[in-house]
């Protein structure tokens, strides 16, 4: 499959799409006339002579390109509109048989009033589908803005998010994070806790990525998850506050922008704390022993849990020139959470043949733990605009530096037993420190066709050290058989090359890529060694455009799954001695073909009607697997009736699923949106039995507008059970209902949110199996909270020409204003 894809790769080097017949195009770029930045989404209509109504018509790309096709010869007027810009026109666009129009680079011009602190933006969709990539604006979503990026995850289609903060995309855990398009080292240590600690107020958009291009890293077989934080680029000084109070989690965010003229600042800190939960917990684990006998152990107890964190950043942005921007950002990045609960336990050992009770033990268990991890993020970029249209050089270098401590402490008393307390604690201090080094080229060999290329380093050292001491005689002793240290380097050498074509008189764009990736690891943990290996990653997207409205998506791509830093570190977390849980320095990467079919069709009404499908086939597929021991010696002390669970590379997994994506206005007031998910995964791995689970989501959102800028929504969600290779995971249930009142000319609002407004609890039972034990777990979250939100703009935005024909008299050349007159 990969080598049949180079060769369509090499094909399209040698090709160069040509307009058939006897019609025209007619291109542009749209810019703001002030920042000089892309507008995108802005509405190009083409009206024949003396006629009120477009017959043709497109809206702007990302960058602000535009090119309307299969225009037959005459003499046009075209128009340009977007919110907050004044009507750009040009009369007697001439066309002519086969050729190209090309208006060069326009200039939109910024309605010229005051503003009066107001934020002149365009209201996007809530749900966009582009060509690569489906994106959700979470700021124009009203129940986003109260939570956790892991609440606002909930809502993206295609996501799933269960009750513990652990994400799918498309059904598939594996996914590839990052934030403004970059990697941090703030998701390496706990993904859950890290979603938790950026408030949803903070976040601009979310980009999903499940077929992605050559350019992006191979690692993720989900795909890509692309956070964008707000930021503002428009001259002026200006910002926000944005706060949440609630019975459950708090959060709060501050930004500040500041830009004058080509140079600007953007300054930001946000925070959430998740206040004490208490988890109710039962557990019950029936397994028998290499002798028949039969051992029962019942836990029954409660756990309050902490969690909180706060992110910080400052970005310098500088237009040394029209063509040159530099832009350097840093970053520091704080989460953590404590948990301490206390648990009786029975344990009860029978005889397999009499049933004779030979032992009863009763005891009582009281742990506690933190997690702590401290980030700072690096960036330097610059980008170069070259007088061709379309051609680009960007250089990227980011380093990221996490320091991240894990540690336990428990005692068990025996309530029946004269053995004295027993008790371990452990910890586990570590490092992780990331840097990445890119350099991206994009070439357009002709208005059709385009060449991009580059290539990357990442550069990763985990340091991990283990600390246990085992506590004997009322004092804590160094247990030196589980003390070490764990040391991880990992190098990554990359480059792609892909192509951009539109075929067939714009009948069909094509997008195929090829990225190489070549893996070195090396650990100084006894009895592991991780041979280098090579990855070759081929993508294609292949699209149709019907009419204005519709779209057709066919793509591919390989991808793989390096295993992170919680799956590789070999620390043995042993809070519970009869639950165990460790790493696995001997993990494969995991590899993935996807397949993904998309339809998507805009009505005049405003709705957006989007159907998918997708398969995905996964080799040395990596799991979660719980193995059940009579006696378990971990370096030197003896633990018995433990499950231990770790990952492994367990055979293969396929997965067929669709999603259907729906937004409705039902009124000029009412809107609704729902999104269904679907999937079928297949394991097989060898001497487990074969399984299929089917899992599915719904979820239904309904937003009314009322007189007065007052604004009501609600949502609701539900996650189907599913089963998993030793049991299943549980099913759930939520929802969210809020209110808002904009004042002081919309710069200001207060609202109310009500999370699970009528159950206290959500409950989870869940079940394990494998060979010669049974497990049954009950949990009970509270996740019902009230609160309130807050939020202010301030600040007034404005516009500068100072800048308007820089760039455009170079070489003799016309101020686009004048372009196709």
């Amino acid at each position: 499959m990969r080598y049949f894809f180079i060769i369509l790769i090499l094909a399209a080097l040698n090709s160069n799409a040509q307009t058939a017949g006897d019609k025209g195009k007619i291109t542009g770029k749209v810019t703001d006339s002030g920042t000089r930045q892309p507008v995108d989404y802005a509405t190009v209509s083409l009206f024949k002579q003396g006629s009120t109504s477009p017959f043709n018509g497109i809206s702007t790309d990302p960058k602000g390109d535009f090119i309307i096709g299969s225009v037959p010869a005459g003499d046009y007027r075209l128009t340009i509109d977007f919110l907050g810009y004044k009507r750009y026109t040009a009369e007697h666009v001439i066309v002519t048989d086969g050729g190209t129009m090309a208006l060069g680079i326009i200039l939109l011009q910024p309605v010229q009033n005051q503003l009066k602190g107001v934020e002149i933006v365009a209201k996007a969709p809530v749900i966009e589908n582009r060509i690569d990539k489906m994106v959700y604006n979470a700021q124009n979503d009203l129940t986003a803005q109260s939570g956790a990026a892991i609440d606002v995850l909930k809502k993206v289609p295609q996501v799933t998010v269960d009750i513990d903060g652990n994400v799918e995309l498309q059904g598939n855990a594996n996914i590839r994070f990052l934030i403004n398009g970059k990697p941090s080292s703030i998701f390496g240590a706990s993904l859950a806790d890290a979603l938790q600690a950026i408030p949803g107020s903070q976040i601009k958009s979310i980009e999903v990525i499940t077929s992605p291009g050559a350019k992006y890293d191979a690692a993720g077989t989900g795909g890509i998850i692309n956070i964008i934080l707000k930021d503002n680029k428009v001259q002026g000084i200006n910002g926000s506050v944005n706060l949440t109070a609630a019975t459950r989690q708090e959060n709060g965010s501050f930004n500040l922008n500041a830009r004058k003229g080509n140079f600007g600042v953007n300054a930001f800190f946000s925070g959430n704390a998740q206040l004490n939960t208490t988890v109710l917990n039962t557990n019950n684990r029936t397994s028998t022993g290499s002798n028949g006998d039969v051992t029962r152990l019942f836990q029954q107890g409660s756990a309050d849990t902490k969690r909180s964190g706060y992110q910080s950043g400052l970005n310098f942005n500088w237009s040394i020139t029209p063509k040159d921007e530099l832009t350097a950002s840093v970053g520091f990045d704080h989460f953590g959470n404590h948990s301490n609960g206390i648990t009786s336990q029975q344990q009860t050992l029978k005889d397999f043949t009499s049933g004779d009770i030979l032992s009863d033990l009763i005891s009582l268990r009281n742990s506690d733990s933190r997690f702590s991890a401290y980030s700072t993020d690096l960036s330097l970029s610059y980008k170069k605009n070259f007088k061709k249209e379309g051609q680009e050089l960007d250089f990227l270098v980011t380093t990221s530096n996490s320091k991240n401590t894990a540690n336990y402490l428990q005692t068990q008393d025996y309530l029946n037993d004269p053995r004295e307390t027993t008790g371990i604690r452990g910890n586990n201090p570590g490092n992780d420190r990331e840097t990445n080094i890119s350099i991206d080229y994009t070439h357009p060999i002709t208005k059709t066709f385009t060449i991009e290329g580059g290539a990357k380093a990442v550069i990763e050292d985990l340091k991990n050290t283990t600390v246990t001491d085992t506590l004997l005689g009322g004092n804590y002793v160094n247990n030196a058989d589980q003390s070490y240290t764990f040391n991880y380097k990992r190098n990554i050498y990359a480059a792609y090359l892909s192509t951009s074509s539109s075929l067939f008189n714009k009948f069909l764009d094509v997008k195929l890529g090829l990225r190489n990736e070549y893996t070195t690891t090396s650990t100084d943990f006894s009895g592991v060694t991780i041979p280098g290996y090579n990855t070759l990653a081929p993508s294609a997207v292949i699209s149709h455009k019907i009419g204005g409205t519709q779209s057709i998506k066919l793509s591919y791509s390989y991808r793989i799954e390096r295993p992170d830093y919680g799956e590789i570190n070999p620390f043995y977390n042993i809070s519970d001695p009869n639950n165990i849980s460790t790493g696995n320095p001997n993990l494969k990467p995991e590899k993935s073909n996807s397949f993904e079919l998309g339809y998507n069709r805009s009505f005049n009404s405003g709705a957006n009607f989007y159907i998918g499908s997708f398969y995905r086939h996964n080799t040395d597929d990596i799991q979660q697997f719980a193995a059940r021991y009579d006696e378990l010696d971990i370096n030197g002390k003896e633990y018995t009736n433990v499950l231990l669970t770790q990952r492994a590379n367990l055979g293969i997994q396929a997965s067929l699923g669709g999603n259907i994506f729906i937004s409705v206005p039902v009124t000029s007031k009412l809107n609704l949106r729902s999104n269904m998910f679907l999937v079928q995964r297949t394991n097989k791995a060898p001497g487990i039995d074969s399984i299929k689970a089917l899992q599915y989501r719904v979820n239904l959102n309904a937003s009314y507008q009322f007189a007065g800028n007052f604004m009501a929504e609600a949502f609701g969600n539900y996650n189907s059970s599913t089963r998993t290779l030793q049991g299943n995971r549980p099913k759930f249930f939520f929802y969210t209902m809020a209110v808002r009142k904009q004042f002081w000319d919309k710069k200001a609002s207060i609202g109310l949110v009500a999370n699970n407004a009528f159950s206290r609890y959500i409950n989870q039972e869940s079940v394990t199996r494998g060979p010669g034990f049974n497990q049954s777990t009950i949990r009970q979250l509270p996740f019902r909270s009230f609160g309130i939100t807050l939020s202010y703009k301030f600040g007034k935005l404005e516009f500068s020409k100072e800048k308007e024909k820089e760039g455009h008299e170079e070489n003799g050349n016309l101020p686009a204003e004048s372009a196709g007159r």
